[in-house]
């Protein structure tokens, strides 16, 4: 299983997003599976990517809280939509949490995954 976490360097938030990352895979059993942090250097290669904006996390290739579809592919800064509506730098944690788990799986006890 690869972890990606995919950023420009121009975006201030994949710090942020790579401990609520952490966080997210911890919570799920998995704080030790390793995260590789992958940079963005040019338009090419975000449209070679399918790099919709820093950050971008993927596993296995597959982001677990995907882009709206037709989403510009780009070296720019990724606006997520939190589940109360709100806009965010960073993924919302709540349907970050579940789209990893349906990715990854959880390990962890059930009072946990709560």
């Amino acid at each position: 299983m690869s972890i990606e976490l995919l950023y420009w360097d121009g975006c201030p938030s994949h710090p942020q997003a790579l401990a609520e990352l952490r966080a997210a895979l911890a919570g799920l059993g998995h704080a030790d599976a390793q995260v590789v942090l992958r940079r963005v250097d040019s338009e090419e290669e975000a449209a070679a990517l399918g790099f919709c904006g820093s950050p971008t996390v993927r596993v296995d290739g597959v982001d677990p809280v995907p882009p709206p579809a037709g989403e510009p592919t780009g070296l720019t800064c990724r606006v997520y939509r939190l589940a109360d509506g709100r806009y965010s730098p960073t993924p919302d944690p709540g349907l970050l949490r579940q789209g990893l788990a349906r990715l990854v799986g959880a390990d962890a006890p059930e009072q946990v995954r709560r």
